[in-house]
């Protein structure tokens, strides 16, 4: 009555596109480094045994390692901003703005 029905599948219909997954997130540099603190200071603990002393260090090497290359990625992006147009590097301090000197600028202390 109906006859033979042959299936092709050729893929999904409307679905819904497959996400990448996310890299895992990067730990926030002021928690990383506040945790380094918390390690440095658990180390120097007299008390402290030789196998939570070794898991803290290698806890604390890795920590610092993240550490120092968030900071040198931090450097670089700064390096990026400060290139003038013709692609030399200009090296500029870095000059905080004080609440105080946000007035006009007191001359010859008058």
């Amino acid at each position: 009555m109906f006859g033979s029905v042959r299936c092709i599948r050729l893929g999904r219909v409307n679905s819904t596109p497959v996400k990448k997954p996310e890299p895992p997130k990067k730990p926030d540099f002021e928690k990383s480094l506040a945790r380094l603190e918390e390690v440095v200071r658990r180390l120097e603990s007299p008390q402290l045994a030789l196998d939570e002393a070794m898991k803290l260090f290698e806890e604390g090497v890795e920590l610092s390692r993240e550490c120092q290359k968030q900071l040198e990625e931090a450097e670089g992006r700064v390096e990026i901003l400060l290139k003038k147009a013709d692609g030399k590097l200009v090296a500029e301090p870095f000059e905080p703005e004080n609440e105080s000197d946000k007035g006009p600028a007191k001359e010859n202390g008058a």
